[in-house]
This record gives structure tokens, sequence and C-alpha cells, in this order.
């Protein structure tokens, strides 16, 4: 029997390292390619601009005050200064800064509102509409005893504004204003106390937006397209699988770090905690589970990952299964279990976190945690395209329906 077994796997991992070893050879050749564009020289708004630090957590937080940050620039008719996406990077002592087009198309947010890449606006308009005299950090209140914002105290905040060549003379705190801008007196109030013409620039230590994004900035999701090169890198990826295995796929994300265990632990006293309302709505309208279906939601066993991903397959009648994930992708268990159905189970074999999105937002069923601002991006992506989406620990079944209910309330 374990001869057999052997003669049957062997193929297909041999088939799996060709196919990762051509694509990876074919993504690195593209790398140099990404960033060619030239630059024109852009004309100034005399309505203002927004700019911000994208300093919460890593990307999937980051996109969410992203699309509030969006909604509130153009609430205020001022041109959004696209940020550099905030990473970190194991052996780093600081952050790394990349520029937004690197992973999206700026074109694509013109068709909602006015944008420009902050390191365009540093290198053309900056001097003029923002000279280092006038550079004032906006917070809503101290983040310290001298009153001041501190804007570049620690990490991330020091390397992304070094990255662009900015220091702050002095600090502005605008609370008990706020940045709900479903009020339009707040709106009024915000225009008649910060006048563009006072104030060109309104640069503020965090996101002017809320976390988890708010339900009636979610259908903005819609105009972050990725960036030719993401979707490409994607596209290889995928064909090359399709070459030994075509067919339709499952996609898979999988939390489980040990940062992860941690905040599921919160979850006793926060049950909404983090992308929650994706999931059980803003105030649990839609679900409200135990607390221990919570914890298993957030954190699912090896077990239960496995039967729910078996599951999906066999009603997909999938050839293949995507994994992404941030520490244990679960391999050897998921091909134990699927091998005798010769179906391939894969993930990148390098870290590409914007590539696993655009890999799970194609796929045709896609399972991710409840409580994942990562997942929560692949659903919204994938909302827009009626794509549909389960949750680990809400069966498949039960996650049919509160896809359609969560599909009904974002668009």
């Amino acid at each position: 029997m374990m001869l057999e077994q052997k003669k049957m796997i062997n193929p297909a991992m041999q088939n799996c390292s060709a196919i990762w070893v051509t694509w990876f050879l074919l993504a690195l050749s593209q790398l140099p390619t990404v960033l060619t564009s030239s630059t024109t020289q852009p004309t100034p708004d005399p309505s203002g601009y927004v700019a911000f630090c994208p300093c919460m957590g890593r990307f999937g937080n980051q996109a969410d005050q992203f699309l509030g940050s969006l909604s509130f620039a153009k609430a205020l008719n001022r041109t959004l200064l696209l940020p550099p996406w905030v990473e970190y990077r194991t052996g780093e002592l600081r952050s790394i800064q990349v520029p937004f087009k690197t992973y999206f198309k700026v074109e694509a947010l013109e068709a909602f509102h006015r944008v420009l890449p902050i390191e365009t606006f540093m290198e053309f308009l900056a001097a003029d509409l923002w000279p280092p005299a006038n550079r004032i950090s906006f917070c809503y209140r101290s983040r310290n005893n001298n009153g001041d914002c501190a804007a570049k105290q620690g990490n991330p905040f020091g390397p992304f504004w070094d990255s662009l060549g900015v220091d702050f003379v002095a600090s502005e705190t605008y609370g008990p204003l706020h940045y709900d801008i479903s009020n339009h007196d707040v709106i009024a109030q915000w225009q008649e106390r910060y006048p563009p013409t006072q104030y060109r620039v309104l640069a503020f230590t965090g996101a002017p937006a809320a976390f988890p994004v708010q339900k009636h900035n979610r259908h903005l999701q819609g105009y972050l397209e990725f960036a030719d090169n993401i979707v490409e890198e994607a596209n290889n990826f995928i064909y090359y699988i399709r070459e030994n295995y075509a067919g339709p796929f499952v996609g898979i994300h999988l939390r489980n770090g040990a940062d992860w265990r941690n905040a599921c632990d919160l979850i006793k006293d926060a049950p909404l905690l983090f992308a929650g309302p994706q999931c059980f709505g803003y105030r649990g309208e839609i679900f409200n589970p135990p607390l221990d279906d919570r914890r298993k939601m957030c954190l699912p066993s090896k077990q239960d990952v496995v039967f729910q991903v078996e599951e999906a397959v066999r009603k997909l009648g999938a050839r293949w299964v995507f994994v992404a994930s941030d520490h244990d992708h679960l391999l050897p268990e998921l091909k134990f279990v699927l091998q005798k159905d010769n179906i391939m189970v894969a993930r990148l074999p390098r870290n590409r976190p914007l590539v696993d999105l655009a890999i799970l937002s194609r796929a045709n069923i896609f399972i991710g945690n409840c409580f994942s601002s990562f997942s929560a991006f692949v659903k919204r992506h994938r909302d827009i395209e009626s794509l549909p989406t389960l949750f680990w620990g809400l069966g498949i079944e039960g996650s049919r329906t509160n896809e359609s209910v969560g599909r009904r309330d974002e668009l």
C-alpha cells in the first residue's frame, strides 16, 4: 500500500517543484520593470491636500483605514496624497516604505476622487505649497506631556516621514473634532477651522479613518485595482499550476502565528475584534455566536481546517488548493487528505502577501478568517465580483447564508 502511495505522490511533487522553479524565475525577471513610467509635474490643487501615515498594523489594517481616508479627503474636497505602504521585514529594525503604485493603480482611484502619490507631491509641489517652515502635524490629542503630536516618535512613524524628507515644526490637536464625515456638520467644521488657504496640507500622524472600515466605505474597494505587475505575477502562478491541474480552485487564508493566537484571547472582551463585523455585523446584528464558537472561528484547529477545505473541494469539484498564511500553511496535513484524489496543494515559494491577495481574489471559493483584516480585504474584493466567500468555523451552508447577507449589506 505504501509503495502505491509513493507512486501516486511523486509525480505530483515533481510537477509542483518544476512549477515553482519556473514561476519563481519568471517573476524575478519582471521585477526590474515594475516602476518605469515617467512622472509629469502635477498642477497645484487650491482646495488643499490630506496626508497621513498608515501606521497601524500591517497591510490589512492599513487597507481598511485607507478606504476611510479616501472618503475623508473627498468629503473635505482635498486631494489625497497616496502614502507608501508600511512593511516590516525580518532583520530590519526600521519599517520599509513601499510606494503606493507598486501595488495598486493610481488612475483607478482617480475615477473616484483626486489623488496624487505623496512622493510626486514632495518632488514637484512641496517646496512652494508646503515649505519646511509650514509643516504642521495633526493629531486628535497629544502623544506626550508637552502637548505635541510626536509625529515622528517611534517606528514606523519616524521611518515613514524620514523616507519623504519631512520634519514638523509644530503640532495641531484637532479634538474633539472627528472624521465621521457621515455628519455634514462635521465636514463644515473641518472646512471652517482649517481652510486650505491657511492649511494647505493636513498631515495626520495616523489615518483619519476608523478601524475596521465602516460599512458606508466598503464599496470603495472597487477603486483599488492591483498594479499590472501584481496581476501578472498572480496570473503566471495560476496558469502554471493549471498546466497540470486544470480546473477550479479553492483559496484559503490561515492566521495561526503566535501573535494571532494571543490576539484571539482578546475575543472574550471584544467579540467584534478587528474585522469581526464582516461576519457578525457592526452591532452583532447578522450573527451572534457564543464565545467558544468565536474562538474556534478565530483560531480553528488543524482538523477543522482540513475538514472544511475537504468539503469545499468536494462540493466545488476543485483540482487544487491555494494556501496563504502568516505562519503555518498546513501543507502536509492538507496534502495527506487530498492527495488520494490527486488534488494539488500549493503556496507561493516566497513571501509575497499582495500576490497572495490577488490569487485569493481569483479563487472559485475563498475561505477566510472572520477576524482578519487580510481576509476582509479579499472578501471585499470578491464581493464586487459576486464571488463566494466562506469563513472558518461557520460551516459550508452557514457561510453561504452569511455571505449573501454580507454582500447585500456591503453593496
